[in-house]
């Protein structure tokens, strides 16, 4: 059975939340023939910068490519771009583990075979891309500036500052696109489609501790929500992703809050070490904490 994040997985650009300023300038570049040979999406775990590209992929590919350069996302190329199955054109790196210049040469190698047929491209997706040595971003350097015909590499990151600091001439050579956190209200938005097509009901409180929780990662909401679901049956509530979550309720962290406005230095460690000895992520904790603290002072300000 597949987890809510692989199901719910874009296939057209239309469908990926929020990051519409990158996903209408690619769909824009292929209806065009304008396609770069180097893309550099940088942003926040879970954000949909692996996605883009497989979508990217998916539409140089198409079988039944739109005008607009949307991918019909059903087609039997379409489908095993989506689903990550092996395919001649469009290859996945971990560059976390295929990081030194040996990789980087075996790559460039292979980048210089056409691809498997005269209207298709081949697509290279190098995730987590700032774990690349200095010395296989300099031997990836060459193909950049005189790629082959029909030949697109994607680089995803979360830390642009690395690579920036380690092959800076290499950012000159690409497009980058640079992605939002997703809000609370679009992860809410999107959960409450996803459980539609799910046939589970959940209530408006338990979707916005989900995704508070998600810290701006879609992804994480996803996962968070799957996790949820395994915990419970039946309607999704406050308590039930309390529980499945270790989040502790508000109550307590407001508990927490007038023992400092109180001063009661003593009492805060008490009142810590005994969420502690609860098993709570203190992570979490805070983060709802601060929540509590930001709208107190909202209310305070006026």
């Amino acid at each position: 059975m597949l987890s809510l994040a692989r199901k719910f997985r874009p296939r057209r650009f239309e469908e990926v939340a929020v990051q519409t300023h990158v996903s209408n300038t690619l769909r824009g570049a292929i209806a065009r023939g304008r396609v770069a040979h180097g893309y550099l999406l940088c942003g926040p775990r879970g954000t949909g910068k692996t996605t883009l590209a497989r979508v990217l992929a998916m539409a140089l590919n198409c079988e039944q490519r739109q005008e607009n350069g949307e991918p019909c996302g059903t087609c039997q190329s379409c489908t095993r771009i989506w689903s990550g199955a092996s395919s001649l054109d469009v290859v996945e790196i971990d560059a976390a583990s295929n990081r030194g210049v040996d990789d980087a040469r075996d790559l460039r190698e292979r980048a210089m075979y056409a691809p498997s047929g005269e209207t298709r491209w081949k697509v290279y997706i190098i995730d987590e891309a700032h774990m690349l040595t200095r010395e296989a971003w300099n031997a990836l350097l060459k193909i950049l500036e005189e790629p082959p015909p029909r030949v697109v590499f994607v680089f995803a990151t979360t830390e642009p500052q690395k690579i920036a600091q380690f092959a800076a001439p290499v950012l000159s050579r690409l497009q980058r696109f640079d992605f939002k956190r997703i809000s609370g209200p679009e992860i809410r938005a999107r959960l409450v489609t996803v459980l539609a097509a799910e046939a589970v009901e959940a209530d408006a409180d338990a979707l916005a501790l989900i995704g508070r929780a998600a810290d701006g990662s879609m992804r994480d909401a996803l996962s968070l929500t799957d996790q949820v679901l395994s915990f419970h049956d039946g309607r999704l509530t406050v308590d039930a992703v309390r529980d499945a979550l270790g989040i502790v309720a508000e109550d307590e962290q407001l508990a927490v809050l007038d023992l400092v406005a109180e001063r009661r230095a003593g009492d805060v460690f008490g009142a810590v070490a005994r969420l502690v000895d609860r098993g709570v992520d203190l992570g979490l904790f805070l983060g709802g904490f601060g929540d509590i603290v930001r709208a107190q002072l909202a209310v305070e300000l006026g």
